[in-house]
């Protein structure tokens, strides 16, 4: 009975005092994974100014964790529902402590994108043994919607003080230390975790087959490879082959699921239109989001000047009144539908792209306040009720990989934007500078200043100042077409969002 609200019994009892603690208990590495991203955004343009990536580099440094999250996660999810969520998670948050320190002391840029990469597989345990033993420890409808707003408020607060951490650290510290943030959070989920979640496994799982496992995560990572590779230069051999690769080797995963008697994944629950399309509306959300999302921070800091400090403190209102909507999300589902609450939600979030196509009219935060707070409040009952539809329509003992593939399709989709869109933003960025730039440059430095930002404001900080003046200047005006460029795209991606849940969650009720 997926979607029948379950009322409380000796079976269903209510979550008791040990629930909710262990729930706080469960937001730790929701906030941890929230603010690890944030701080890396902002500590982008130290990145390049100390390790001087290249672009592509620079794009592998940024993403190489989720596509490594996206490629893992419905292994470690099926892996926790037989050996038990609790021990997955603790293993997970020991190996993600460790690779945090590795990451933190990175000497290169591949050394920078290895313990990223360890840090992914690390991070595939987190996310679905939280979803799963929220599953687990609340029966109650209403009570679980709660409690997965609770934990994905982890990941607002975490938005919230990550830039303004993040902001004194790097204004008194070097960029590595952002990564360190990372080791009380993981001591402290050790050193609680033992006492206050219970374990959780599925008793009737077999052996985890190792064969899909591994067709699984090359699917993945091929495709992701693809994709990638293609949005940076083309769809060229290689890109095809991987992609072809990819689809060859995805097919043959889904083929051996259908043949198991007992496969790793269920691939049943696709036929639940309130599983098939949550997952699919979240990865389309995630992709608009993500691929604007690296700009905004990059904007403020190298196109209007701001500190990482400052920037931070433009995200605040945004976190702040995420938060506060988050919230009433809960409220709201008892006496919304699903698909009024979530579609209109995301109208809300396409009025915030359409603001950020207007920052050049209007130089200054002021729109990017505006969009960035449209965008949080519109996103929160997709990522909440979509997240709750997901898990909710898993029988208890698969909660492990439904829980994974909602992660899978939120990373999935934060890969995909920042390789997709992320790549067409620094196209135009790389094309408008090469107009813009004043003459009297070498060629060498034509290319560093039109690869990246950082490039841009490291070449600028040796010039003479009318030269540097004018270099700043063709940085402002290029940044701030590619900023809209990829919100023109993310408010299209928004829209066929919105078109998909308000068209196929009409079944859905109320209370779900």
């Amino acid at each position: 009975m997926p979607n029948t609200p379950v009322s409380p019994s000796p079976e269903y009892p209510h979550a008791g005092r040990r629930e909710w603690l262990g729930l706080a208990v469960l937001v730790l590495p929701t906030l941890l994974l929230a603010l690890d991203m944030t701080v890396l955004h902002l500590a982008a343009p130290h990145l390049s100014a100390d390790l001087e990536p290249s672009s592509s580099e620079l794009l592998w440094i940024l993403d190489i964790y989720g596509f490594m999250v996206a490629g893992f996660l419905i292994t470690m999810g099926t892996l926790g529902d037989r050996i038990g969520r609790r021990r997955l998670l603790l293993i997970g948050a020991t190996a993600f402590g460790l690779a945090s320190l590795a990451a933190a002391f990175a000497h290169s840029s591949m050394m920078l994108i290895a313990t990223r990469a360890l840090l992914g597989v690390a991070g595939a345990t987190l996310m679905p043994s939280t979803l799963a033993l929220i599953r687990n420890m609340f029966h109650v409808e209403h009570e679980r919607t709660l409690a997965i707003t609770i934990w994905m408020t982890g990941f607002i607060v975490g938005s919230a003080i990550g830039p303004l951490v993040g902001g004194v650290m790097l204004a008194f510290f070097w960029w590595g230390s952002v990564f360190l943030l990372a080791v009380p959070v993981m001591v402290l989920l050790l050193l609680v975790g033992p006492w206050l979640l219970p374990e959780f496994r599925d008793e009737q799982a077999g052996r985890l087959d190792l064969t899909s496992a591994l067709l699984c995560i090359c699917a993945v990572l091929l495709l992701i490879f693809g994709i990638k590779d293609s949005a940076r230069d083309g769809l060229n051999l290689l890109a095809s082959s991987a992609l072809l690769a990819g689809l060859l080797v995805g097919t043959l995963f889904v083929r051996r699921q259908r043949r198991l008697a007992e496969p790793m994944f269920d691939l049943a629950l696709f036929r639940q239109p309130a599983f098939s399309v949550s997952v699919a509306a979240m990865m389309l959300c995630i992709l608009a989001l993500s691929g604007a999302w690296l700009l905004i921070f990059q904007y403020l800091q190298g196109a209007l000047g701001m500190t990482p400090l400052q920037a931070g403190l433009v995200m605040l209102p945004s976190a702040l009144l995420q938060t506060a909507a988050s919230l009433l999300v809960p409220r709201m589902a008892r006496w919304l539908a699903p698909r009024v609450l979530i579609s209109g939600g995301l109208l809300v979030a396409v009025a915030g792209f359409v603001a950020l196509l207007l920052i050049g009219r209007y130089p200054g935060p002021g729109l990017v306040v505006l969009a960035t707070v449209l965008l949080g409040i519109g996103i929160m009952p997709m990522m909440i009720l979509g997240t709750d539809l997901v898990i909710g329509s898993a029988p208890p003992e698969k909660t492990g990989a439904a829980a994974a593939t909602s992660e899978t399709a939120t990373e999935m989709g934060m890969a995909l934007g920042i390789a997709v869109i992320g790549s067409i933003g620094a196209a135009v960025y790389r094309y408008r500078m090469l107009e813009l730039m004043p003459p009297g440059l070498r060629d060498h430095q034509l290319e560093v200043a039109s690869d990246t930002v950082g490039g841009a404001l490291g070449l600028a900080s040796h010039l003479p100042d009318a030269l540097a003046a004018a270099v700043m200047s063709a940085v402002q005006v290029s940044f701030t077409q590619a900023l809209q460029t990829n919100a023109l795209i993310g408010a299209v991606v928004m829209l066929g969002a919105a078109w998909l849940t308000g068209r196929y969650l009409a079944a859905v009720r109320p209370g779900h």
